[in-house]
């Protein structure tokens, strides 16, 4: 589990080939890798990975076909937003998130709002219902607050926290980022299901 929360920006520095997928090689950067064994979960733009192999300040994860089908940002070089995984004493700072991505979706708007940024994202029909004003969601990692949502629309504002500390102020109209919806809004619709017989 994860909290959403971004340690540091890494950087994908390379990509091997793999019989299957690819082992992507991290630079750590700001993100204090002391104390990850391998077999330990990192989050790497929402999505949670495995660590392979470590050296210095940079280590190793394999990604499969499956996760590149799904997901964006993990098939070349460049910023990736690292968090490790919580520790029963942590403090969750953001909310619960899984590192499974949901979608993928299509930033539309990020327009300047003083020294915040408006950001606005289509996401896919089928996860559009999970969101809702003022719920939280995962974009490329990080944890954020709904401002508003219109159909499969929804608009997020971003701080000068934000921005400095996460890639997300590399964003465009256009950009895709990877979506993760809040845990409980998937629970309580098959909660519902469950109890109409589904």
């Amino acid at each position: 589990m994860f909290s959403g929360i971004v340690a540091a920006v890494g950087r994908i520095t390379e990509l091997t080939p793999r019989e299957v997928g690819y082992r992507l090689h991290v630079d750590a950067a700001a993100l204090n890798i002391d104390d990850v064994a391998l077999g330990d979960s990192i989050a790497h733009n929402g999505v949670c990975l495995t660590v392979v192999a470590k050296e210095g300040n940079c280590f190793m994860v394999d990604v499969s076909p499956e996760t590149l089908s799904c997901t964006v940002g993990l098939d070349a070089p460049g910023p990736v937003n690292l968090e490790k995984a919580l520790r029963l004493a942590d403090v969750i700072g953001g909310h619960l998130v899984s590192g499974h991505v949901d979608g993928v979706g299509e930033v539309l708007r990020f327009d300047p709002v003083g020294d915040n940024r408006l950001l606005e994202i289509r996401v896919p029909g089928d996860i559009a219902k999970y969101i809702a004003r003022k719920g939280s969601i995962v974009v490329d990692g990080t944890s954020l607050t709904t401002n508003a949502v219109n159909g499969n629309d929804f608009t997020i504002n971003l701080i000068p926290h934000t921005l400095e500390n996460t890639t997300l102020n590399r964003l465009q109209p256009g950009s895709k980022v990877n979506l993760e919806i809040d845990l409980i809004a998937r629970y309580c619709e098959r909660l519902l299901s469950y109890q109409n017989g589904g």
